[in-house]
């Protein structure tokens, strides 16, 4: 069944502005970032926050904002968007919204945030990942914007743009627009691994969209509204000088991870696949300084690991796949800390060429087949994670790779087609 089937009839149905003609505000602000990316020099990317201070700062003059953010959200030269908006003479920045990891995106994955005073500013610090994801309308009260400005890593999984959906949302039965500060994806344009199937749906997969779905927060954000229907005036300030198949290495930004555990872009590269493992009781490297880029567990051996990954899948274009040994330091989902624990890590040779979603499954199948009776799933988080259970009990059946990853295709096919009339940058 094509998870996207019941979404692409709601696309003919929407009013005409939501299929690709300009939606309330947001053609006006591509059209401005449109020639700040003609004035720009190749080699700059300026972030949506610079855009909106320098060309399009009429979407906040006179008004209240709020802003939700983390310390991923600067200026080109590394000032807090806090700071900027602070600072800015024409307007009020009057609340800030703390996503999952807090406000300066330090505290642990799943750790509820509580209400807090900024101390930099004074200004009230609203949890939105803790009795509520979502701004309520008291929250919503004092402001009459509400802008988001975080580094998404391009995966489906990184609950902040799951915290950005439901923040439209509430900006929208408000009265009150939203306004996303457009960052690059780090990861770039590429679309791979499943579509989620709605009845998965969770907070770390809210629509049908691939595991990577090669968009940036703006672009989800004209996704969401355009396709899946949440109602709200939306802004985009695009990133001016970007293009698609640009990775973050190649913007000259700097790099701030954007939660303790996404230290570098390598990371970032291997984390649409190896994210699954969070569904199994492996380690994916938290407590190291290679999160994401290296698996393991005190019962597997990496070397037969890598033999048996090469039985599985003879090509694996574009990764390294070698077997090392590595100790978990205070990890924060407490697996194996201080225990040395035998793995493979992943080293990327041609990101072009790379797909981690597939080289991530043709890892689980192998761990499986040689974990035995130490196997085990975390049902739940996995199928979520995955976007259903079709792919854990294929794995279980130990189906073919080329079987399993052959099923993407049609739906990814379908979805690329419907991301269209929202993107915003060249590709």
């Amino acid at each position: 069944m094509n998870p996207l089937a019941g979404f692409l009839s709601l696309l003919f149905l929407l009013p005409t502005a939501a299929c690709g003609g300009p939606e309330a505000g947001a053609g006006a602000g591509a059209a401005e970032a449109g020639s700040a990316m003609a004035e720009a020099p190749v080699s700059a990317v300026r972030p949506g926050i610079d855009v909106l201070l320098a060309d399009s700062s009429h979407l906040i003059d006179g008004r209240r904002v709020g802003l939700i953010t983390n310390r991923s959200g600067v200026g080109r030269d590394g000032t807090s968007s806090i700071d900027l908006l602070h600072g800015y003479a024409g307007a009020e920045l009057a609340a800030l919204f703390a996503p999952e990891h807090g406000i300066r995106g330090t505290e642990a994955e799943g750790s509820a945030i509580d209400d807090a005073t900024d101390e930099g500013t004074g200004l009230p610090v609203y949890s939105l990942y803790g009795e509520t994801r979502s701004p309520t309308p008291e929250m919503l009260a004092s402001i009459d914007v509400l802008a988001f400005d975080i580094q998404d890593i391009g995966a489906r999984y990184y609950t902040y743009v799951s915290t950005m959906a439901l923040a439209m949302e509430a900006a929208g039965g408000a009265g009150i627009p939203m306004i996303v500060l457009d960052r690059p994806n780090p990861i770039g344009g590429l679309t791979q691994g499943p579509v989620l199937d709605p009845a998965f749906a969770t907070f770390v997969g809210l629509y049908p969209v691939p595991t990577r779905h090669g968009l940036t927060a703006g672009e989800l954000a004209r996704l969401y509204r355009g396709a899946f229907g949440v109602e709200v005036e939306l802004h985009v300030v695009p990133a001016a000088g970007w293009s698609a198949d640009r990775w973050f290495d190649e913007t000259s930004l700097p790099w701030i991870a954007p939660s303790l555990n996404m230290p570098s872009l390598e990371s970032a590269t291997h984390y649409p696949g190896t994210c699954l493992f969070e569904g199994t009781n492996l380690s994916v490297g938290r407590g190291t300084p290679t999160a994401f880029q290296v698996l393991g567990a005190p019962w597997l051996d990496g070397e037969a690991w890598v033999a048996e990954i090469g039985a599985v899948a003879p090509s694996l274009p574009g990764v390294e796949v070698r077997a090392i040994t590595f100790t978990p330091e205070s990890p924060s989902d407490g697996r194996f800390g201080g225990e040395e624990i035998s793995g493979i890590r992943l080293t990327v040779t041609d990101r072009s060429a790379y797909d981690p979603v597939r080289t991530a499954v043709a890892a689980l199948l192998a761990a499986r087949r040689l974990s035995g009776d130490a196997w085990e799933w975390r049902v739940r988080h996995f199928d979520r994670l995955a976007g259903s259970d079709r792919l854990r009990l294929a794995i279980d059946r130990g189906a073919p790779l080329d079987e399993i990853t052959s099923e993407w295709a049609a739906d990814v096919a379908a979805f690329e087609a419907l991301r269209r009339p929202y993107l915003l940058y060249a590709r």
